[in-house]
């Protein structure tokens, strides 16, 4: 579609962004002019716009064909000195959210969609943590880290090590298939992590350092990332002489990280500031950040510490990770696409925007850690609006109170889309819906899902775009079944004990049945589940949502289970054990067909776990001193 551009009654002016201590930026108010992307805006077709941009404005998104090229791969310098790498850590710190257990497939999965997205570097583990990590960061090094595109981009596949030379091992094991592999490599700097944790003094820490960098680099990596945990409250001079010692010993990038999340934008920019001006030898290895959420500001952390001159930025897809969870990889990229030319200097990443719902979703779906409505750019609410005013302004000109076109993240609303799905649709066009959605299935998916399709459009007269991205999670982002739900039936009210009867199909297609009693329909249906898997669990948490308002709308089901069989494995920043716990989701237009999908998609990821993590079980062999 030839689209072209509105004039934009935007006021130009001139602003200052400074940083105490670091060089004031003044951008120019320049009008310039250029074409939007294909966007499904009423207000943008058809009509022509001289845009006039300036700092005090967030300007349109430039088009994809006008993205600047990805520079070449050097791991220890960037030729472009704007270009800033995206360093994706959801398959590590991401999968330590607790609830947030992912399969060995569904890593593959989410490495394989981070590599769409164009991540540049994909951190797939902490292979020394159990065999299944290990197993997991090994599969993605020799698939996804050996698929060139045709533009030469392949990922680098990244794995974590605590300074021991076992980890190290371990992780180079694991990542050296890979055409990019990455050792990274952590120890504690702060006084409070030397005396209460490691207790060692800063001498022992800076010879633990230099020589497990060196022991990575004999291995044959030539891409070592150090970071000296807990940086935000470090002492600077301590920080200033252990990464001049790392930078000598081999390292490439020196990751700093505010590991408890204390800093505010103003001292995290001042932090990455003062170790480029004071470090001896940063001039050679690449900066990077890694803010922690606790106090709301990891995205703004990072985005200073990379105006400061930080050229990587660790991120995880909506944000997951340990406690209040990490820097959120679409807010960071987003910003630097619609800020970096006129408030951070110029500053770009390689990231195809277009993939961020869909990855974003699929992140979801396998982690089971739902989205808050108003969460910044993937959030249902982000391009919501209901206030008078909105959406009076809305239908005049959608710039009114949108700064990103929704299709540049790969979303689509369905009242613009001009196709309605019922029962009457055939495969063609839900295959359509399904790549405006953002989703690219195989022909057996498409066939699993167009099934289902129809089979809720003959109960209602209109399938949403809710609906069927329900119907896509169900079928799609669901663990590989070790049992997989046949038939149910359900006995209950007000006059008796709610029996269910289920049949679950094993791994070869055998069928199992169960009756059994219960408090309600659910407890009861779990119960006779529990008869046939015969694999004791806790069920601690259950919820469901509508996916869509009227009563005929689909309902999801997220649960959380726990195994009483103590299922553990060993978390990569404390060095301890901790009992894993399995996340499950399902869909349906029948709530306990719902329920019960997910509470055996659950049993499934724990089933999975204990396959190919046999040696974790009542086992602490793993625990290895940092």
């Amino acid at each position: 579609m030839a689209s072209s551009l509105l004039r934009n009654p935007v006021l130009s002016s001139t602003a200052t962004i400074s940083t105490p201590s670091l060089p004031a930026f003044s951008p120019k108010s320049s009008p310039f002019s250029f074409r939007f992307p294909p966007c499904r805006h009423r207000s943008l077709r058809g009509e022509s716009l001289r845009l006039s941009c300036s700092v005090s404005d967030p300007s349109p998104l430039p088009p994809h064909s006008l993205r600047r090229r990805r520079p070449e791969y050097i791991p220890n310098r960037i030729s472009d000195p704007n270009y800033v790498r995206v360093f994706d850590t959801t398959l590590r710190d991401g999968e330590q959210s607790p609830g947030a257990t992912l399969t060995s497939k569904e890593k593959l999965d989410i490495a394989r969609q981070l590599a769409k997205l164009g991540v540049d570097i994909i951190e797939a583990g902490f292979p020394a943590a159990s065999k299944d990590d290990f197993e997991a960061v090994k599969t993605i090094a020799e698939t996804v880290g050996n698929t060139v595109d045709e533009n030469g981009y392949v990922p680098v596949i990244c794995g974590l090590s605590r300074c021991n030379k076992k980890d190290i091992q371990t992780a180079w094991e694991a990542v050296k298939y890979a055409k990019r592999p990455r050792i990274h490599t952590f120890i504690a700097t702060s006084n409070i992590h030397l005396e209460y944790k490691l207790k060692k003094s800063k001498e022992e820490v800076i010879e633990i350092a230099r020589n497990m960098v060196k022991f990575a680099r004999s291995l044959g990596c030539e891409d070592v990332e150090f970071s000296p945990e807990d940086a935000g409250r470090s002492e600077r001079e301590f920080l200033y002489q252990i990464l001049g010692e790392v930078i000598k010993a081999g390292a490439t990038t020196l990751n700093i990280p505010d590991t408890v999340g204390i800093t505010l934008p103003t001292e995290f920019g001042q932090l990455i500031a003062d170790l480029k001006a004071n470090t001896p030898g940063i001039e050679n290895v690449v900066i990077s950040t890694h803010c922690q959420n606790d106090l709301g500001l990891s995205t703004a952390n990072t985005l200073s510490g990379a105006h400061a001159g930080a050229r990587q930025v660790e991120v995880t897809i909506n944000g997951i990770g340990e406690r209040a969870g990490n820097a959120s990889l679409e807010e960071v990229v987003m910003a630097i696409k619609c800020r970096g030319d006129h408030v951070l200097g110029g500053l770009y990443t390689g990231i195809d925007t277009r993939h961020i719902v869909m990855t974003s979703k699929m992140v979801e779906e396998y982690t089971g850690m739902q989205t808050q409505p108003h969460k910044a750019i993937v959030g249902a609410n982000a391009f919501a609006h209901e206030s008078g005013i909105h959406q009076d302004g809305m239908l005049k000109h959608k710039g009114t109170y949108e700064i990103i076109c929704p299709e540049e993240i790969g979303l689509e609303r369905s009242n613009d889309a001009g196709i309605v799905l019922g029962k009457l649709s055939g495969r063609h066009a839900l295959k359509d819906r399904l790549t405006e959605l953002g989703y690219e299935l195989d022909d057996e998916q498409l066939s699993s899902i167009f099934w289902r399709f129809k089979s809720v459009a003959e109960r209602k007269k209109r399938v949403t775009d809710a609906d069927i991205i329900a119907l896509v999670s169900d079928e799609v982002f669901q663990p590989e079944a070790v049992w997989k739900l046949q038939d149910i039936q359900i006995t209950c009210g007000t006059l008796g004990l709610s029996t269910a009867t289920v049949k679950l199909a094993d791994a070869d297609g055998k069928e199992h049945t169960a009756c059994s009693m219960g408090t309600g329909p659910v407890d009861s249906a779990y119960k006779a589940v529990d008869l046939i898997v015969k694999e004791p669990a806790s069920l601690l948490e259950y919820s469901m949502n509508a996916v869509t308002e009227g009563i005929d709308a689909i309902a999801t089901t997220r649960v959380l289970i726990r195994g009483n069989n103590n299922y553990s494995t060993t978390n990569a920043i404390t060095g301890e054990e901790v009992q894993r716990t399995f996340s499950g989701t399902g869909a349906g237009m029948d709530i306990v067909v719902s329920s019960v999908k997910a509470y055996v998609g659950a049993l499934n990821k724990m089933l999975d776990f204990k396959e190919n993590s046999p040696t974790k079980i009542h086992s602490q062999n793993n625990k290895v001193p940092a």
